[in-house]
């Protein structure tokens, strides 16, 4: 029969790999918000002044070092269980804090800013698509047609009456054509879907973090008092 102290190693191994995948999965959201084609195609068009190129890098480099952070948290603490060493869950916990000290300000961000973004990449689309209705000749004219191959859509809804002969040229052949589906709504429409998953991914992490932060608390505690030293280094890693 086991004591409860005993199966704590037991218990946190698994959880450590939870906070090892967790990492992983904010790894590949961020790759895929970097180097999506519907991200890089409004990235490698936008002007310095516009801040979409800088949130773009900034949310890729902030999830990297989010992942990375988490990652060693979770290898940390399983070395911490393994060896029961104070130092180790200490370094764990600091670990959590640190990516819990990011989280937050990047919540906040997401909720008080939440059409920054959006509103980014549009302007960047309404630039490119004013500069090719008023010099069909300009080379903005095939960043337009990438714009509207990646997205599927097909101009925009202007006061102008001009638009027809542009989307003629610029939007790509097919149904989407025929359909004449705006790019701003396309464009917005991705976003929100895009940005739920951000969302999710965010609450969940906080929730994990602190979770991480008690159980390396407890532990730290646990080894301090000495609840278990009669059994220390009686068990492996499987």
């Amino acid at each position: 029969v086991h004591t409860p102290q005993e199966l704590l190693p037991c218990q946190s191994l698994p959880k450590n790999l939870l906070f090892q995948l967790l990492g992983l999965s904010i790894a590949t959201l961020s790759t895929v918000t970097h180097y999506g084609l519907h991200f890089t195609v409004m990235s490698d068009i936008s002007l310095d002044n516009n801040s979409y190129r800088v949130i773009h890098y900034a949310a890729f480099y902030f999830g990297i070092c989010l992942s990375m952070t988490l990652i060693l948290a979770a290898l940390l603490s399983s070395a911490a269980t393994v060896r029961e060493s104070q130092r180790l869950t200490t370094m764990g916990f600091f670990c959590f804090a640190l990516a819990f000290s990011g989280l937050i300000p990047a919540a906040c961000w997401r909720y008080t800013h939440s059409t920054e973004v959006e509103d980014s990449m549009m302007d960047v689309y309404d630039l490119v698509y004013e500069e090719v209705r008023r010099n069909t000749s300009s080379i903005r004219r095939y960043e337009l047609a990438a714009i509207h191959e990646v997205f599927l859509c097909c101009g925009k809804h202007s006061p102008f009456g001009d638009t027809a002969n542009i989307e003629s040229k610029m939007c790509p052949s097919g149904p989407v054509h025929n359909a004449g589906q705006d790019c701003l709504q396309e464009i917005q429409d991705f976003l929100k879907k895009h940005l739920v998953f951000v969302s999710t991914l965010l609450g969940v992490t906080i929730g994990f973090t602190i979770y991480g932060m008690i159980l390396t608390s407890f532990f730290w505690f646990s080894i301090h008092f000495r609840s278990n030293l009669d059994r220390k280094g009686k068990y492996i890693l499987r």
